[in-house]
This record gives C-alpha cells, sequence and structure tokens, in this order.
C-alpha cells in the first residue's frame, strides 16, 4: 500500500500532559510485527466526554462507551486494532468485560472507569482471552511520552499516523492538548472505521467537556467524507486529568459554562480536531487529492453541510477530480440531489479563484484550459454559492481513485 502524497515529513513531537501515561505493543489481533493494543492510564479524577457513532449496527466497544460516559470519570483507555469487535453478538460483549476486567486488575480501577475501542474488521469474534497477559504488561510500562507508539497502535489501513498538540494558557498557567486519530477507509459524519483520542490537564468538569465536544466534532469529524460510509465503531473521547495548575496557591476548577477562561480551550479544541480530522481526510485510501468543498448562499448551516457532503460524497464528482476534469456539470448535479433548497438560476461555482458557472449557466470567462491546469493541483478548492440564503458550511473529502478499490477489495486477503 503507497503511503499517502501527503504524509508528513516529520511527526509532531508531543509534550506530556500530567496525569496521562501509556504503553503499546503487538498483541497479534491480526497484524504481524507491529503494534495493535494500547493502554493509557488516566490520573484519578479525570473527567471524559465522548461523541460516539449513530450507526444501528454499532460495535460492543462502542457501546460499553456510551454507558461508561455517564459515569462522567476515567481511569483508563485500551484500544486495539485488526478486529472491529462489531457484529460479534454477546462474545463482542464478553470480550470487552474481559478487556476491562483485565484493565482493572492491572491498574486497580472499576470496570467504569475503563474506555475501550476497537477497530478493524467486522465481523470476526475478538478473543481477548488471548491478549490478556499483555495488559499487565503494558501496564507495567507505562510511560508519559510514547504517543507515537499509540498512534501507531491504532492504524489499520492509515499509511502514517496521525498526531496533534495544542497549548495556552489560563491564568498564566499552562494547559496542554495532545490528540491521536485514525481513519482512512469507511469515513463519513455520523456522530461524524475512525477513532480519536484527545487528553488535556485543563480543570474541567465533564460537564463542560461535553458541551465543548459536540460542537467541535460537528466542525470536524462531521465535516469530513472518504468515501460516504459510517463506521461501526466512529469513537471521539476527551479526558481532562485536571493536573494543569494542580500546585498553585489557588488551583483552577472550571465548573461554570460562562467562565469566559473556557474560550481559550474551546479554541484549542476546535483547531486540533480540525487538525485531526484533515489528517484523517489526507490519508484516505487511495488518495491523490484532498478537496476542500464550501458552500454559502443557503438557507442554513445545515443544509449548507447537507449540500456540500452530497458533492463530496459523489462518485462521479471524485472520480471527475481523480482524472483531473473540470466538470462543473457534477458539480451541478450533486447540488440537485441533495434535496435541500437551492436556485438554479443563481447558481454559481468556482474552481479554486476561477468563476466557471453563475446565474445558472456557464460563465462568460469561462476557461476549460485553465480549470484543466487547476485540477492538477495535490489540494483543490470547490466554491458553491446556491442563491437562496446566508448560511454556509465548509467540508473536507478526496478523490476516489483505482487505488482505493484495490485497497478494499483485499482488505481481509
Amino acid at each position: 500500500m503507497k503511503t499517502s502524497p501527503f504524509a508528513p515529513e516529520h511527526l509532531p513531537n508531543l509534550p506530556d500532559i500530567a496525569g496521562v501515561r501509556m504503553a503499546s505493543c503487538e498483541a497479534g489481533i491480526r497484524y504481524q510485527d507491529r503494534k495493535d493494543l494500547t493502554l493509557f492510564e488516566l490520573a484519578e479524577g479525570t473527567q471524559v466526554a465522548g461523541v460516539l457513532t449513530r450507526s444501528k449496527t454499532a460495535s460492543a466497544p462502542v457501546d460499553w462507551c456510551r454507558e461508561a460516559l455517564g459515569g462522567k470519570r476515567a481511569r483508563a483507555l485500551i484500544v486495539n486494532s485488526g478486529n472491529a469487535n462489531a457484529f460479534t453478538g454477546v462474545r463482542g460483549r464478553q470480550a470487552v468485560e474481559m478487556t476491562t476486567h483485565n484493565v482493572c486488575e492491572a491498574l486497580g480501577c472499576t470496570p467504569g472507569e475503563v474506555f475501550v475501542a476497537s477497530t478493524g474488521v467486522i465481523g470476526e469474534p475478538l478473543d481477548a482471552s488471548a491478549f490478556g497477559a499483555r495488559v499487565r504488561e503494558l501496564s507495567e510500562n507505562l510511560m508519559p511520552d510514547a504517543w507515537t507508539d499509540a498512534a501507531k497502535a491504532i492504524m489499520t489501513t492509515d499509511t502514517y499516523p496521525k498526531l496533534s498538540t495544542r497549548g495556552f494558557e489560563m491564568d498564566g498557567i499552562p494547559v496542554r492538548l495532545n490528540g491521536i486519530a485514525k481513519g482512512a477507509g469507511m469515513i463519513a459524519p455520523d456522530m461524524a472505521t475512525m477513532l480519536c483520542f484527545i487528553f488535556t490537564d485543563a480543570p474541567v468538569s465533564a460537564d463542560i467537556l461535553q458541551s465543548l465536544l459536540a460542537p467541535a466534532v460537528d466542525r470536524s469529524f462531521n465535516s469530513i467524507t472518504i468515501d460516504g460510509d459510517t463506521s461501526t465503531s466512529d469513537t471521539v473521547l476527551l479526558f481532562a486529568t485536571g493536573r494543569a495548575g494542580a500546585e498553585a496557591e489557588k488551583p483552577m476548577h472550571l465548573e461554570d459554562p460562562t467562565d469566559p477562561r473556557i474560550e481559550a480551550l474551546r479554541e484549542a479544541l476546535g483547531d486540533i480536531t480540525r487538525d485531526l480530522a484533515q489528517q484523517i481526510v489526507k490519508d484516505g485510501e487511495g488518495i491523490s487529492k484532498f478537496v476542500t468543498i464550501r458552500v454559502c448562499g443557503a438557507e442554513t448551516e445545515n443544509a449548507a453541510r447537507k449540500i456540500a457532503l452530497s458533492i463530496g460524497n459523489s462518485p462521479l464528482v471524485k472520480t471527475a477530480i481523480a482524472g483531473e476534469d473540470p466538470n462543473w456539470g457534477r458539480v451541478v448535479m450533486a447540488v440537485g440531489k441533495a434535496g435541500e433548497r437551492a436556485d438554479r438560476d443563481a447558481l454559481s461555482i468556482w474552481f479554486g479563484d476561477q468563476l466557471v458557472a453563475e446565474r445558472g449557466e456557464v460563465s462568460g470567462d469561462y476557461s476549460e484550459d485553465r480549470a484543466a491546469r487547476y485540477m492538477k493541483n495535490g489540494e483543490i478548492e470547490l466554491k458553491v454559492d446556491v442563491g437562496v440564503g446566508e448560511a454556509g458550511a465548509t467540508i473536507w473529502t478526496c478523490d476516489l481513485t483505482h487505488e482505493y478499490i484495490s485497497i478494499n477489495a483485499d482488505y481481509r486477503s
């Protein structure tokens, strides 16, 4: 499998987060000679928020996390790749219970404080007993700086690990966010096979975390699509250890949602989720083009997003981009099928900064040669004004190539 042309030359070096330690190993779940199991230990009192897939065939780990989020506290996160533990019936729940039992024995916590995620093949039972001993081994090798190994351990068809970090200050006290994510195929928004885990030392309650995470997900992971397929396992979890400024004379603790200090956290969370979401698209299976789609002039933001996703999910639009064909007629088609209000005779379309269509017909200044040259770029931007309102939305996607078919045709081989 070819490495994405958008893979970074250098991975970011993520700093320590007070109250977070991790370890990863080769458990042989599906892959050979690569890490596929990672364990995070979180300090006592860590608060947690999450956004999970709305798929009606959600995995056993998603069901477990949905229940555990009610407790608002976390002591551990364990993630495996190679097997999604989805559509595995009673055995799927049993595998989660065995995994959490092993974590509790290793770390001395309760099952409700353990969060579990799995990614990989759907429909194959996960034998948690096969890697039970590895959990104890991981607990004995926890470190605060093994972020890259953790990001690699959660990969499936990804061609590079996805990491991001942000920092800011509250009352002069440094606060840090680190995040890792995985995803390359079966990517479409429905919350938003993608996983994302973000850790911060900010002293914030679970309720505030949840109020910040949901809109951040909407504008990031809910605004990406690679192939239009929603995974059974989509999970975003945000953990706050509360250790920033713990030694200060007057320790911070943010519980009031109107506290102005929360704005800095909101901005940093928005940045890190958007960065990780775009990294996922830039590692899309078989990708050759990274595409930004902006829709304006819509009735509502939701309508604009639906129109943008209609364009981004269209196989005809995506294959035209792969073939470097400025076929704006396919964009018109995708706008029309979205089911949202659009004025055909006021519709305008741009490829980059070139106006290709206006007032419902081809622009008088349109140049096919210029548009074709623009389509040879690695990063493409399409803009559409649907002419019925003031709202807009932006989504990120990629093209659809022969390589995507090859990867998914051979996925279980």
